[in-house]
């Protein structure tokens, strides 16, 4: 609970602190009547490499000076430098564990992970999903040999028209079953429990579900059924500008086959039309092609505070001692322990927040510190420092994970924890 506080007022006072900065980007609009837009940035010919004027490698700290650079530009001719075509695929996410859906929870639903929690709770003991308190993403070898028994229980007995055209999708274009040789399983990665999916079963008790426990169902059988799914491929042209030395770069992305992201559909989807619109300009050019600079413009942008957690993003952090990781591939290669368990960790944030230690937006689950719980982590700062720093934390539940594991004695364990405690208290006495 210390350490969490920690956290959390650590990212407050960042904010708190924090003091933006403005700086000036340049955009040039290359062509005629297709143009395009790219970014300047520095090389190490141009004639700002090194430059005191310069807040970064693409941006200056004066407009003034933005503004002296672009005119130094006048009369000139563009032309294409570079242009680089590739493909590349997307995979489906991993399968839920705990963290995973209490913070997928609370972004879509806006409900604390505690409530998550109870309303998988409830869907375990009506047989609708797997057990809940897991760290697992992935499913064992021998729930992935049986896994046709949870797809054919769900096309059988789920009665949601959308769920039902992607499994006859699955069927139509014969997706393979065959889990075995994915990263989907994997029995080195599980400890007591494996990922939460749909049983396929319990749909006896599906009509007396409020709404919100049958919209949180549809969440995970959505990212169970990802994974049957082939991968998204998509285009992408990246292309170089030069004007002498200087150079600006833009880049186009488009979706050519959706693959899982027909079940998984995000927001990026809008945009889908725009950024096919970009390839076929950017795929129409040719290398060492001349171009009109059409115009060049100022835009201003400034830096950025670190974003405050929300009751999802802080069970994240806490499961990766501290370290609040959104890419959920490199998450899950982040070998070692977390602060708290499966089980725990929502628990955690309730107490924090009965005590008045934190507060937690009913409306947008954003966290903040009451003055409260600033006051107790100043204390503990000044005392005890050691005890906010996740790292800690996360060592004691690593040697609690051997000791399981029986790489080390209990006996071994708890002289470390005894000696480590009476250290400090015996210093904060004298």
């Amino acid at each position: 609970m210390t350490c969490v506080l920690g956290m959390i007022v650590s990212r407050e006072r960042e904010i708190r602190n924090f003091v933006k900065t403005p700086y000036y980007k340049i955009i040039g609009e290359f062509g005629e009547n297709e143009a395009f837009k790219a970014e300047w940035k520095v090389n190490e010919k141009s004639a700002m490499f090194n430059s005191p004027k310069l807040y970064s490698e693409n941006g200056f700290k004066n407009e003034k000076d933005a503004k002296n650079f672009i005119a130094s530009f006048e009369g000139k001719t563009a032309k294409i430098a570079e242009i680089k075509k590739a493909k590349s695929k997307e995979n489906p996410p991993l399968l839920f564990n705990l963290a995973e859906i209490q913070n997928e929870c609370t972004k879509r639903f806006k409900i604390k992970p505690d409530e998550t929690l109870n309303i998988i709770q409830e869907l375990y003991e009506k047989k609708l999903v797997t057990y809940p308190r897991t760290d697992a993403r992935v499913l064992s070898t021998a729930v992935a040999k049986v896994i046709t028994k949870n797809l054919n229980g769900i096309a059988k007995g789920y009665k949601d028209e959308e769920i039902q055209k992607y499994i006859r999708q699955m069927s139509e274009e014969k997706f393979s079953t065959n889990l075995l040789k994915t990263k989907y399983v994997n029995d080195s990665k599980i400890t007591d429990h494996y990922a939460i999916i749909p049983t396929g079963e319990g749909f006896e008790n599906y009509d007396k579900l409020q709404n919100l426990q049958k919209e949180v169902y549809k969440v995970i059988v959505k990212r169970f059924l990802a994974i049957f799914y082939p991968p998204a491929e998509f285009n992408k042209i990246s292309v170089t500008v030069k004007v002498d030395n200087e150079e600006f770069t833009t880049s186009g992305k488009v979706c050519v086959k959706k693959g899982y992201l027909e079940i998984l559909k995000s927001k990026k989807d809008d945009t889908e039309e725009d950024e096919d619109n970009s390839l076929n300009i950017l795929k129409s050019l040719k290398k060492d092609q001349a171009l009109a600079i059409k115009n060049l413009e100022i835009k201003t942008a400034e830096t950025t505070p670190p974003t405050r957690y929300n009751s999802g993003s802080i069970i994240l952090a806490m499961e990766n001692a501290g370290k609040l990781i959104e890419d959920e591939e490199l998450r899950e290669q982040i070998k070692g322990a977390g602060i708290g368990t499966s089980a725990t960790r929502a628990e955690i944030m309730k107490k924090l927040e009965k005590i008045n230690y934190i507060a937690i937006n009913n409306k947008t689950q954003i966290i903040t510190p009451t003055q409260k719980g600033e006051l107790i982590y100043d204390i503990v700062k000044n005392s005890i420092p050691d005890m906010l720093n996740p790292k800690l934390t996360a060592s004691w539940e690593k040697g609690l994970e051997m000791v399981a594991k029986k790489e080390i004695e209990s006996d071994e364990f708890m002289e470390k924890l005894e000696s480590y405690v009476k250290s400090k208290v015996n210093r904060l006495v004298i």
